[in-house]
């Protein structure tokens, strides 16, 4: 494991600061930025950046959110002690740790099976133990769990899959990127009913591609 130094809290306290200079506003939110390493989410090549508010490259053709979006989407979450939370899209794993330091129970689906085994390693190692990492198609959801209080998607959508708003509690809320473009709206859905909700527009964001399926470690590409 990585050393967490004076430096870096020092790095990460600026962070918080320009983060409230951007408008973010909860308390706990900013508070778990200014505790989690986010370099240890990062490659060694990477560490030295890893506070400032910019996306990186994880692999497998995934990106670590600049922390301004995942306070964003955080916040725009509302998260009490007592949710349970579905994350789409676990990546790095640093977004489900940020809500987990909130005090949720998370839930959060990865399709790539390599980035799932290296984050669920590393969640573990640091002993985010209230977070259940499963492999699996996001669109899918995870009907054995649900229904879920919150669900985040972490992830371009083009449109809001129904799967994921039938596994929403009524009254909950989910936060969701959706655009056909290079750039998503960022909306925030609270269920009224099985068959109602009301949208808020949240501002534009560019995140990678909500893909379905899952990508195999087993899988041979033959050309």
């Amino acid at each position: 494991m990585r050393k967490d130094s004076h430096r870096h809290q020092g790095l990460r306290t600026q962070l918080v600061q320009e983060l409230i200079s951007k408008g973010i506003q909860d308390e706990d939110v900013l508070s778990a930025i200014n505790t989690i390493p986010r370099h240890f989410f990062l490659d060694e090549a990477f560490a030295e950046w890893a506070y400032t508010d910019q996306a990186f490259q994880i692999g497998s053709g995934q990106t670590i959110s600049q922390p301004f979006t995942v306070a964003k989407q955080s916040e725009l979450l509302e998260v009490k002690k007592t949710d349970k939370i579905l994350e789409i899209g676990t990546g790095s794993g640093y977004q489900a740790c940020v809500l987990a330091f909130l005090g949720c129970k998370l839930y959060t689906i990865e399709r790539q099976e390599e980035l799932f085994h290296k984050t669920s390693a590393l969640l573990n190692e640091m002993q985010f133990h209230q977070i259940r990492t499963l492999f699996g198609d996001g669109y899918l959801g995870s009907e054995r769990f649900a229904p879920f209080d919150k669900i985040i998607i972490t992830a371009g959508a083009t449109s809001v899959p129904q799967v994921l708003f039938d596994q929403l509690k009524i009254g909950g809320i989910m936060v969701i990127p959706v655009g056909d473009g290079k750039t998503q709206k960022m909306l925030r859905i609270k269920k009224i009913s099985n068959t109602s909700y009301i949208e808020e527009d949240h501002g534009k964001y560019a995140f990678v591609p909500f893909v379905k399926g899952t990508n195999n470690l087993s899988t041979v590409n033959l050309g």
